[in-house]
């Protein structure tokens, strides 16, 4: 039995949620490089070494910053896997947070190079949406809903380097709608009438 009281391990997750939660607004607001470990521990009013009993670093708390944010996209989608139909919803949501989502931009660009530590964050993110996104459409195949002269697996990396494509290009102009443009590409792999 451990030596905790009952309640502590509850209090010590709804303690790393407001921490991710008060870290997101920092990073959304300064960005990576201006945020810093001892500004988040302020607003969340601690001391900042009470952060590393939560995260090993700043790049560690960036990363489970953006872990978050892809949970709370799923738990919008009642745990399910997202569907195509749910990508111009979490596009919408992506423009109400323009910082995070320049940061998420940033970040998955600069976690290319070896050795970064959310190198395989971004990775392993990448190859579960590819994954998921293949068999949504696989099953929309099989349902006639989405043509099938396109592999799944082909169709899924074009949605998805469509919708960071488009998210960059709103980044520059917020006149670029992301739900309309998102749409639009899933328009496209609808099936042709004869």
């Amino acid at each position: 039995m451990s030596g905790k009281a009952p309640g502590t391990y509850a209090k010590g997750i709804e303690r790393r949620r407001d921490l991710l939660r008060i870290a997101a607004d920092v990073f959304a607001a300064e960005g990576f490089e201006g945020t810093t470990l001892k500004l988040v521990a302020e607003r969340a009013g601690i001391k900042e070494a009470t952060l590393f009993h939560y995260f090993s670093g700043k790049q560690d708390l960036l990363t489970a910053v953006l872990a978050d944010r892809d949970e709370q996209n799923t738990v919008r989608t009642g745990g399910a896997a997202i569907a195509l139909a749910d990508l111009p919803g979490i596009a919408e949501r992506n423009e109400q947070h323009p910082g995070l989502t320049a940061l998420f931009a940033v970040a998955s660009a600069t976690a290319t190079r070896p050795g970064h530590a959310a190198r395989d964050y971004f990775r392993n993110r990448y190859a579960w949406l590819v994954e998921r996104t293949a068999g949504n459409i696989a099953d929309a195949q099989a349902r006639g809903e989405i043509r099938a002269d396109i592999s799944p697996e082909d169709a899924a990396r074009i949605i998805i380097g469509v919708f960071d494509g488009i998210q960059l290009q709103w980044l520059y102009d917020p006149g670029v709608s992301m739900p309309a443009a998102l749409s639009g590409v899933l328009r496209l792999l609808e099936p042709q009438s004869p």
